[in-house]
């Protein structure tokens, strides 16, 4: 469960506006099924509203939302221009901000400039935000492209209860020293009075940012104050539409796989990112292919990885090396009538995607490092409960900490990794059912609405600006 606690009574909640900030929002009339754009559009569908995100680049940015919906809740959009696009979003946004918090200092690319349009971005919003706030206005802001809004928010004197939530795992106190805005990242933190994360081992982390810091202190609550501020830094693990994508799942019709007759299937499904280990991944099945009993029957492994952010040098060398990785396995071991690693780098409807879940025997999520990983849970809702594949969990994914009933692995032990892959295409039916029914209890249980509604009550019940200073004297 969230560490927020439950929701409180109705009368007690504020009856003012949820006003939501997101990088992406959609543009058309239709919202997608499942996922936090569905939540987010059901939530702003039963408080009313305004939902803020990112228009199209333009050559010029001026300071007023342009609205591009409206009907139970406003959709509005910021301005920025192409070189805000560069620099705030590929720039200090995804080779800054992204990699630092994926626990992968190397790959940082810094320049101030790109801070600056981080800056000038963030404060524009902000200042959109506080022409159009009422009093008792809710502010959730999602993830890492807007940690300075709150701040911004408060130096403007707007006192609205503000939340963001942080979809992305957060680092460590010695990993985040590599970012040269690390003596502003506790004041960023602090100006929301709900700070979310995905799992406790998030929480930690924040934590221990937190203490490096003289003007933060941590109450006897568990809630923390700074310069009079008090705050709280809490887990709420995200969810999926789990009734939805599991009828999603029994519905579709698949494409044709070639399979050899009833041969075991494995899946993957990641954006092509080098956080979701796809290389280890792959090196570790080319392992259990080198060790298979010949007699057995013969797996394809089915990884679905478009490209995402391939302008990023990053991105463009972790493609390079799958193709080689895939090309390398597929030349050892296939044979006339069998490839046995299919690599496909391109998008997938999602109504496929969900039919492949449901025919999988294994399903492989290995990130090296994750906030969450809904592809796991995604598994979980689609499989027959009946006759259910194995879920292979990287002791890394944020879903780690509510699935301990998946076969863990070290992404980066590919001979432990191997192993792993073995046991779970022999794993027999009765086994399968136990693990299967406790990760579907979760499933069904945590659900994206369960998390919508967790974070919001929590952050209803955040005390008001005059109670913060009382409360911290």
């Amino acid at each position: 469960m969230a560490d927020g606690g439950s929701s409180e009574r109705e009368e007690d909640s504020p009856r003012g506006r949820l006003i939501v900030v997101s990088n992406r929002i959609p543009k058309g009339n239709d919202v997608p099924a499942g996922g936090l754009v569905h939540a987010i559009d059901d939530a702003l569908r039963r408080t009313g509203g305004l939902w803020i995100g990112a228009g199209e680049p333009t050559d010029e940015a001026g300071s007023e939302l342009t609205k591009i919906g409206d009907g139970a809740y406003e959709r509005h959009t910021f301005a920025i221009t192409h070189e805000e696009h560069d620099r705030y979003y590929l720039g200090y946004s995804n080779a800054v901000l992204w990699p630092l918090f994926h626990h992968r200092s190397d790959l940082l690319r810094i320049y101030e400039r790109d801070f600056e349009a981080y800056v000038q971005v963030n404060r524009r919003v902000a200042r959109a935000i506080a022409r159009i706030a009422e009093p008792d206005d809710l502010i959730w802001i999602q993830d890492y492209h807007f940690l300075m809004v709150a701040h911004e928010l408060r130096a403007l004197g707007v006192a609205n209860r503000v939340g963001l939530f942080l979809h992305i795992p957060f680092p460590t106190a010695s990993e985040v020293m590599a970012l040269p805005q690390v003596a502003m990242l506790p004041a960023w933190v602090a100006a929301h009075d709900v700070f979310g994360v995905q799992t406790r081992r998030d929480v930690g982390s924040v934590r221990e940012v937190l203490r490096e810091d003289p003007k933060c202190q941590i109450l006897n609550d568990g809630t923390w104050v700074r310069e009079g501020r008090v705050f709280s830094v809490l887990a709420f693990p995200i969810g999926i539409d789990a009734e939805s994508f599991a009828r999603d799942a029994q519905n579709a019709s698949l494409p044709r796989l070639t399979l050899q007759g009833n041969a075991p299937l494995l899946l993957g499904v990641d954006r092509l990112d080098y956080s979701k280990g796809l290389v280890d991944r792959f090196e570790a099945f080319g392992q259990y292919l080198e060790h298979r009993d010949p007699d057995s029957p013969k797996p394809t492994f089915l990884q679905i990885a478009p490209t995402s952010r391939g302008d990023v040098d990053a991105y463009r060398d972790i493609r390079e090396k799958l193709d080689q990785t895939a090309g390398a396995i597929n030349g050892r071991h296939s044979e006339l009538d069998w490839t046995p690693l299919r690599y496909v780098n391109r998008h997938v409807d999602r109504t496929v995607i969900a039919g492949l879940y449901r025919r999988a025997d294994v399903c492989l999520v290995t990130p090296l490092a994750d906030g969450m990983n809904l592809v796991a849970k995604e598994f979980v809702a689609a499989q027959d409960h009946e006759d259910p594949g194995v879920l292979v969990l990287s002791h890394f994914a944020g879903a780690a900490e509510q699935f301990q009933q998946a076969l863990m692995v070290n992404p980066f032990d590919h001979h432990a990794f191997a192993l792993a892959i073995d046991r779970a295409l022999r794993m027999p039916l009765e086994e399968r059912r136990e693990r299967h029914a406790a990760l579907r209890e979760n499933v069904f249980t945590e659900t994206i609405g369960w998390w919508t509604d967790a974070f919001l009550a929590r952050l209803a019940r955040a005390p008001r600006a005059l109670d913060q200073i009382m409360r911290s004297i």
